[in-house]
């Protein structure tokens, strides 16, 4: 009997532009709502860029769709309830801890940088709050022009409205929690 093939994934972009057109939104609108550049919503659309977790939120915010269906990957029911999402680019993944909680405005990650590396893309910011606790590593989380340093067991409550930054400042992979609170 032949083996059952999975879904292949369908990557971010492609889901935030059929969003976008299906809702016959314009670039405009969203960089307005998000406070994006026409560019770099392109560059995501196109998987040139990939987004981190607070401008996904953003993205989804101003198409005024489920965040977490951005995240979500066609599966098996089984392999849902068993397999945590995560996703990654070359230097940055992010795994949800509250799967489940598209709809709620506290949402909880598991978030690892490879070392002397920070997420390619633009700073981001979103809004309500965020927390960071640092699980291994050494990160720097820029809040504004202030540039936090954070070591293992190091935490960080910070307003996530103002522009922010994340980057591993260690020669070792950073491993954090990322708690984030939007209205």
């Amino acid at each position: 009997m032949p083996r059952k093939k999975k879904a292949a994934p369908v990557p971010i972009g492609k889901k935030i532009k059929k969003a976008r057109t299906s809702k016959k939104f314009s670039f405009d609108r969203v960089a307005n709502e998000t406070g994006f550049s026409t560019e770099y919503l392109k560059e995501v659309e196109s998987g040139k860029a990939i987004p981190p977790v607070g401008a996904l939120l953003q993205i989804a915010r101003a198409l005024q769709i489920d965040s977490g269906s951005l995240l979500k990957e066609p599966e098996s029911k089984l392999e849902s309830r068993i397999k945590a999402q995560t996703k990654r680019t070359d230097n940055y993944a992010y795994t949800t801890l509250t799967p489940g909680a598209e709809n709620k405005h506290l949402k909880a990650f598991r978030v690892i940088i490879e070392a002397q590396q920070d997420h390619k893309g633009v700073d981001y910011h979103h809004e309500g709050e965020e927390f960071v606790y640092v699980l291994a590593g050494r990160v720097e989380v820029a809040v504004g022009e202030h540039v936090n340093t954070l070591e293992q067991g190091d935490s960080l409550h910070f307003n996530s409205g103002i522009q922010h930054k994340l980057k591993s400042a260690s020669d070792e992979r950073a491993e954090l929690i990322v708690v984030i609170y939007s209205p």
